[in-house]
């Protein structure tokens, strides 16, 4: 693999992770994210790596770049061309509201109205022409979306699962008269039946396509001129990668692609200390991400809504993020009561301790404040953190009005966004059907750890796994990652009198595409692996239940025995008088690289004397404790710590609770039990 650098670029910090795997050796930096060039701080966190761009081998970028422009309304100006009748599928959705109980809420469709237009065609669900596709309209259509200024454009008609000919001439058209690339048809990006969600995932395609595209471009042509040889790699949302000439086509599976890789990365370190089942709590500076390993493998979803009314459906980690990271702003609401987020103090200005110029109380400065950061010691800044504006400004905002000093408000801070963050936590394992204590909790992100142990007895979790540098888990994940590539399409018929020789044809299709891509890509793998799965329900109901392919032929008696074998499992109901049907068709296509050795992260030898820094004052439960503070390090295998403790390291701060125990792996994770 020579060497490989991860770049994780978040909110407020961009993380990159450098492996040697010629020399063993490893280094890592984290640099404050430059919101405004974001390129900027990609290429000053590979000067502090130490390492010239002309001796990477692979390079490989998570981004939240395409995420943020869909949930802050930033991406490119779109048109869209559709049946006539359906303009406003995007809009009327599903029919649901923002909040549970009253009329109260708004929705911005991606896509406004004014640029979303018809034209006369249509085919039936089966496939069939219904009538023909005016091709007139379309360049009239087009021409009419360039005059309105236009960056992007969608084609999306009813039925182009069933039937792509009408969407594929109609996207001709519009490229022939389209000044760049960025058109696309909704059969390019999604081939499955459910209108409003295929049009949903290709409006945010199309606008985040010229923003993260831009992006990339913009990283690699400076990367080019540092003097760096090969593709940039950019990670996707389905835990896999791909290469930087792709982005334009597959911008919709960069969504999510950062917390995917933290995912990725807790798989990979939770199987080598043997653990089958975590749940991840990926805290950073604006959110924090949950999501599940199960059995040793990351929960794949079909869907995720990634704001209300905005569903995306491709393959992806299945992540759910609640607005609380290290930069979110506290304060009280109209009832007086403390909340957290979703706002957040972002990079820039940021916390007030981080001395950048911010002045609203976060979730960082009441740790500060609690002792729980060492405020003499803040990563991208030489300042130290000023507690005694921290404290007057918890006191003005929020303090004078409960009746509170500031330190119980910084801890109720606490108290609130550790609630909150349980809450995440708990739903989604119950949502799947999970006992929390059958897992062990795995924090990352920077402020993951300061609140690992508190989470865990919220909810009963025995043990917590942090790993060797959860600050960094992300672009750890990009270096870990494969080049990765799924399809689906679209069938809704019945199993039963489903040709097989068509069902083998599109799993051959698609096993062909996906070698092409990896072809494409030229990027050196010691395998190609190829699985097929089936989405399958009985006639008349909705939700379906994914099936793994058996064997290398399509075989409809034994994907509907293993189906109804599947369903009984899953809801106890065995239905023989009813006929299951073929919904989609999938195919992924993984070209699995070269594996890293985790024993390269083996602790040095020494003792545990040698790690303490010193003590410090720190607020648990209402009074103020001695806690005694390590180096990271320079904790050798084996070590066994007992809370108070804080365990300080670059990337990230541990806070060890009274009456939890940590112990040091042989690959230097903290296993930590959880006493009461």
């Amino acid at each position: 693999m020579g060497i490989s650098v991860g770049v994780d670029v978040g909110g407020t910090f961009t993380d990159l992770f450098m492996m040697d795997t010629d020399k063993l050796t490893f280094h890592t930096a984290k640099v404050p994210t430059t919101v405004d060039n974001r390129s900027q701080g990609f290429l000053q966190g590979l000067d502090e790596l130490g390492v010239q761009p002309a001796a990477i081998d692979w390079l490989i970028h998570g981004t939240t770049a395409g995420t943020n422009a869909v949930l802050e309304r930033k991406g490119a100006r779109c048109g869209l061309i559709t049946t006539k009748g359906f303009r406003d599928v995007l809009e009327i959705g599903r029919r649901t509201r923002p909040y549970a109980y009253g009329l109260s809420g708004n929705f911005r469709p991606l896509i406004d109205r004014e640029f979303r237009l018809e034209v006369p065609e249509r085919i039936d669900s089966h496939g069939n022409v219904v009538i023909a596709l005016d091709e007139q309209a379309v360049r009239a259509t087009t021409r009419r979306l360039l005059d309105m200024g236009a960056e992007a454009i969608v084609v999306i008609f009813l039925h182009s699962y069933a039937n792509d000919k009408h969407e594929a001439r109609a996207a001709q058209i519009v490229r022939d008269l389209w000044p760049n690339e960025h058109v696309v048809a909704s059969h390019e990006i999604i081939r499955e039946m459910r209108e409003f969600e295929r049009s949903s995932t290709v409006a945010i395609h199309a606008s985040i396509g010229p923003v993260v595209s831009r992006y990339i471009s913009d990283v690699a042509s400076e990367l080019k001129k540092s003097g760096f040889k090969n593709e940039l790699l950019v990670m996707q949302a389905n835990g896999g990668m791909m290469a930087s000439s792709l982005v334009a086509r597959h911008a919709v599976q960069t969504v999510m692609s950062g917390p995917a890789a933290g995912v990725l990365a807790a798989s990979a370190i939770a199987k080598r200390a043997g653990i089958d089942n975590v749940v991840t709590g990926d805290m950073g500076g604006t959110s924090f991400d949950v999501a599940i390993v199960a059995n040793g493998e990351p929960i794949i979803s079909a869907e995720k809504e990634l704001a209300y009314a905005v569903p995306i459906r491709i393959p992806m980690i299945d992540i759910h993020t609640v607005g609380a990271g290290g930069g979110s702003i506290a304060r009280l609401d109209k009832a007086g009561m403390i909340r957290v987020g979703p706002e957040s103090a972002a990079s820039f200005p940021g916390p007030i301790g981080f001395g950048r110029g911010g002045t609203e109380p976060t979730i960082t400065d009441a740790n500060f404040l609690l002792g729980r950061l060492n405020p003499r010691a803040i990563t991208g800044s030489s300042k130290e953190a000023p507690l005694d504006k921290i404290a007057t400004t918890f006191e003005s905002r929020i303090g004078h009005i409960l009746g509170m000093d500031a330190c119980r408000t910084a801890a109720a801070i606490l108290e609130v966004a550790n609630a909150e963050l349980a809450g995440a936590i708990r739903l989604v394992l119950i949502e799947k059907g999970h006992d929390p204590r059958d897992f062990a909790l795995m924090p990352f992100g920077g402020a993951g750890p300061l609140h690992a142990v508190s989470i865990a007895r919220d909810l009963n979790i025995p043990r917590v796994l942090v790993p060797r540098y959860p600050g960094l888990n992300s672009a750890l994940g990009c270096v870990l990652a494969d080049v990765r590539h799924d399809f689906v399409q679209g069938v809704n018929e019945a199993l039963g009198g489903l040709d097989r020789a068509s069902i083998q044809k599109i799993l051959t299709d698609q096993e062909r595409a996906g070698r092409d891509l990896l072809a494409r890509e030229k990027v050196s793998v010691v395998r190609v692996d190829v699985s097929h799965e089936f989405d399958l329900l009985f006639r008349g109901q909705s939700h379906a239940l994914r099936v793994p392919m058996r064997g290398s032929r399509f075989d409809p008696q034994e994907l509907e025995a293993e189906f109804v074998k599947q369903y009984l499992a899953r809801y106890d109901l065995s239905l023989p008088e009813m006929h299951p049907m073929l919904t989609n068709v999938r195919t992924t296509v993984v070209g699995v690289r070269e594996g890293i050795d985790f024993g390269i992260f083996k602790p040095k030898q020494g003792r545990l004397q040698d790690a303490i820094k010193g003590s410090r004052d720190v607020y648990f439960d209402g009074a103020w404790r001695s806690a005694v503070t390590y180096d990271r390090d320079k904790l050798p295998e084996g070590a066994t710590i007992k809370g108070p403790a804080i365990i300080e390291q670059q990337d990230s701060t541990f806070v060890l609770d009274p009456g939890a125990t940590a112990q040091v792996d042989d690959i230097g994770n903290l296993l930590v039990h959880i006493h009461g």
